[in-house]
């Protein structure tokens, strides 16, 4: 590779850069887009705007290679048929070589976005590669990464088009110009949406470490898997689904630097049991608390199943247990 070629893939400080990594794949994913039925459209202020099931079916495919853009390029995502849990034959599968930074610096939805007010208000969770560029978040200074581009993209779990406003106070935010501005809308019922919200198994697993307080450069490599679940077009039971997909049956691998004891720590604090909310279907979790999803314990956030493996004593951890009883309450299996 050339010199010039390598500074197109890197960002400051020699880092992946994860916005000039995703362009190409964004231009493709527009390219096929009648095939895999979304649709490319631009507000009147030239943003672009990838509308993957709100007025169009969208599908699995869709969400598929969304969810690997949304990993910024460090991450790869299949749909397998042989992964079956219980009645549920469908799994996606994740993996990335830096879940570090295709996780908690892409994927994870951590930018906070609203506009207007009233019940015209406007508010969703961002992620994508366009949240290093504004740099909101507290979590790029502890990952030390940061980028640069002119052009740039965010995901957005949203049933209707953002206001124009709204787009380009996101562009001053990252400052490039609006018509470099993509936004891919997912919404919740969607098979795209619902794809692209289980894809994140992984980064459930990695924002759980984090919280709990492992090391991050410690984490090296990292794969998981979770049951495709069926949408719904009522929104709290599909939101339901989706967690529930990784709550009772996702099971994230991780291998890591440092001690058999720092291993066998997170492998037993990591699965969702540890939480004093686990235990019933999500969908009933988020109404009992009135719809505050703030309230839920953040612990709870995190895969059935873990397993992590020592890199340094060849040592291997294991901790949780997939849920099918539960799988088939919140999927609505008859």
């Amino acid at each position: 590779m050339t010199a010039k070629g390598m500074e197109s893939i890197h960002s400051v400080g020699g880092y992946p850069s994860i916005n000039r990594l995703t362009m190409p794949m964004l231009d493709v994913l527009c390219r096929d887009a009648a095939q895999l039925r979304i649709v490319e459209q631009h507000l009147l202020n030239g943003c672009r705007v990838i509308d993957a099931g709100i007025n169009t079916p969208g599908g699995l495919e869709a969400g598929r290679r969304i969810a690997e853009l949304c990993m910024g390029g460090l991450g790869r995502i299949t749909l397998n048929g042989d992964g079956k849990i219980g009645r549920w034959p469908v799994s996606i599968n994740v993996h990335s070589c830096d879940p570090v930074l295709a996780c908690l610096g892409s994927q994870y939805a951590g930018w906070s976005l609203a506009y207007g007010e009233g019940k015209e208000a406007f508010h969703a969770l961002a992620s994508g590669p366009g949240r290093v560029l504004a740099g909101k978040e507290e979590l790029f200074n502890q990952l030390a990464y940061c980028d640069r581009s002119d052009t740039t993209f965010l995901v957005l779990e949203v049933d209707r088009l953002p206001p124009t406003g709204l787009s380009e106070k996101i562009a001053r935010d990252c400052a490039i110009d609006v018509s470099g501005l993509t936004l891919i809308l997912t919404p919740n019922h969607s098979l795209a949406g619902t794809t692209q919200v289980v894809a994140r198994v992984l980064e459930v697993a990695m924002h759980k470490a984090h919280a709990l307080g492992f090391p991050l450069h410690d984490i090296i490599d990292g794969a998981g898997s979770a049951p495709l679940s069926p949408p719904s077009p009522d929104f709290v039971t599909g939101m339901g689904r989706t967690n529930d997909a990784i709550l009772y049956g996702g099971h994230v691998h991780l291998y890591v630097k440092g001690s058999d004891q720092a291993a066998r720590d997170l492998a037993e604090r990591l699965p969702s049991a540890s939480s004093r909310d686990y235990g019933k279907p999500f969908a009933e979790v988020f109404e009992e608390y009135n719809h505050d999803f703030f309230a839920i314990d953040p612990m709870l956030f995190s895969p059935a199943q873990v397993t992590v493996s020592s890199l340094e004593s060849g040592n291997t951890f294991h901790a949780g247990v997939v849920d099918e009883q539960i799988l088939n309450h919140s999927f609505g299996a008859h």
